[in-house]
């Protein structure tokens, strides 16, 4: 199990980063990527700690920690500035919280974060296939989620993605312990989402490329 978007206490999660990398190797996954919310006030605040956690975990735990944020409720026209300021401050992951269903994110989020060429667009909702398209195009994947709430659109981003040729991934979008799930699950999700297997298999391997599998370690 791969997953690049969690949250811990330096947002709304509810655990310090060592016990949601430890929850984390437990469950037997190879990679955890934190991704708390973050907005202007908090990226420089957040990444020198994640990225300290992430560090210190990487030299004694079998996962890999991969330090990150999810830009969230950001006005659509500083999306562009939190991401260049999110890899300035050393984020392997960056994430913006896309147009979700059961959120008010403005109008304009998931086209700015695809401008922007973020790595995930989180749970973004009713895409349009000219968004999807122009995520193919800047390399930006579309995140399928086992979050509540969120994932009542998976079926429509899976189904923007096949059509634009978008790359996907799945996140559990994790909050609390009960949200890790394992690789059993995470294929129920995808194939509730409408994936085949040969899609799936792609999504997976799409995810160990993000977490540094295929071209060296991050």
């Amino acid at each position: 199990m791969i997953d690049l978007h969690t949250h811990t206490l330096f947002s709304d999660g509810v655990l310090v980063p060592s016990e949601l990398i430890r929850r984390a190797e437990v469950k037997g996954y190879r990679a955890i990527a934190l991704t708390d919310h973050a907005d202007s006030s908090s990226i420089e605040f957040i990444l020198p700690k994640l990225i300290t956690a992430c560090m210190d975990c990487n030299r004694y735990r079998s996962v890999k920690a991969i330090p990150g944020v999810e830009i969230t409720h950001a006005p659509p026209r500083l999306i562009g500035k939190l991401v260049a300021d999110a890899r300035h401050y050393g984020a392997k992951i960056v994430i913006v919280h896309g147009e979700s269903p059961v959120e008010p994110v403005e109008y304009g989020t998931n086209m700015a974060a695809i401008q922007a060429g973020v790595d995930i667009l989180s749970h973004p909702g009713l895409i349009t296939l000219e968004e999807a398209r122009l995520a193919a195009e800047n390399g930006v994947s579309l995140e399928i989620t086992a979050r509540r709430g969120h994932s009542l659109t998976n079926g429509h981003v899976a189904k923007m993605a096949e059509v634009a040729g978008a790359k996907l991934v799945l996140n559990t979008d994790a909050h609390t312990p009960g949200d890790l799930i394992d690789d059993r699950f995470a294929h129920t999700v995808a194939m509730g989402a409408g994936l085949t297997v040969e899609q799936y298999a792609k999504l997976k391997a799409n995810m160990e490329r993000l977490a540094g599998f295929s071209e060296g370690e991050i």
